[in-house]
């Protein structure tokens, strides 16, 4: 099983990950929630060329990936899970809950340090919203992310076919919530009581500081619910709100150099949660 994640990995990722994209596109077309306000042939190439890049980039930094790394913390008894014996579906349950709330955090810490936000900022100055932003990261973002994976990961002694269930699983995640699609209250309801929707991440891309200092989930909504930073609704609805960063209005931040060049521009601002306004809302 293991031989057989380690040679398949890249597909299996790159097969849900084609599915998923291109299911949630489909729905974008027939079921918008919001009209786009950028046109949206420049935001996909530029946000699907940045996918394509860090893509090459993380293959060929850590060729294994994380799934790699679960396997060579196994080898070497390394981890939580590695010590105890404990049943094969509670460890991959129990793993992939964990790995999310990990997530969580350093979502949170991307927001909180100065110097982290500068980086994270780029995935916030898209401005709309749909299944492309999901995939929306700076590439040093993406490489800091790997390491700090890589230590849960060692830390928990995580399976691999937990580490790869929980990757597909994260990456499905990001493209379903920030997708504009529409789905009816009732439904949205009921699914955020435990997976993060599309209108509940909505407004953590708000351009409002306190509401982009909110709803940091990717998978599980528990963890914004445990932490007191869920935010049940924008200020100005989700048809109104806007979308992105006031420091970075202009059209071409869209565009693929100036996408790479964002964390050099510019100083920290508001926008840093060590820095918001906080206002409590319901």
């Amino acid at each position: 099983m293991i031989d057989f994640l380690l040679a398949n990995e890249p597909s299996i990722r790159l097969a849900f990950f084609v599915v998923i994209f291109a299911t949630m596109a489909w729905c974008e077309i027939r079921f918008p929630k919001r009209s786009l306000t950028n046109s949206k042939t420049i935001r996909w190439l530029n946000n699907l060329g940045l996918v394509a890049l860090n893509s090459i980039f993380v293959r060929l930094l850590f060729p294994a990936a994380a799934v790699g790394m679960a396997v060579f913390a196994q080898q070497h008894g390394w981890g939580f899970f590695n010590y105890f014996e404990i049943p094969m579906f509670l460890s991959i349950l129990i793993c992939i809950i964990l790995l999310d709330g990990a997530i969580y955090f350093q979502h949170v810490l991307m927001h909180a340090i100065p110097g982290f936000w500068l980086l994270h900022r780029m995935h916030h100055t898209d401005m709309d919203f749909d299944v492309t932003t999901g995939s929306r990261f700076h590439p040093i973002e993406i490489i800091l992310s790997m390491l700090y994976k890589f230590a849960v990961i060692v830390m928990l002694g995580a399976p691999a076919v937990a580490v790869l269930i929980f990757e597909i699983v994260l990456n499905g995640s990001a493209m379903f919530n920030h997708s504009n699609v529409s789905i009816p209250k009732s439904i949205d309801r009921i699914l955020r009581r435990l997976i993060v929707t599309p209108d509940m991440h909505r407004i953590h891309h708000s351009v409002l500081e306190h509401e982009t200092n909110s709803n940091f989930g990717f998978s599980l909504s528990i963890w914004d619910r445990i932490f007191g930073t869920y935010l049940e609704n924008p200020e100005k609805g989700h048809k109104e709100m806007t979308i992105g960063i006031d420091e970075f209005r202009d059209t071409k931040f869209l565009t693929l150099p100036w996408m790479l060049a964002q964390p050099f521009l510019g100083k920290v601002s508001k926008y840093v949660l060590n820095r918001r306004t906080w206002k409590n809302q319901k």
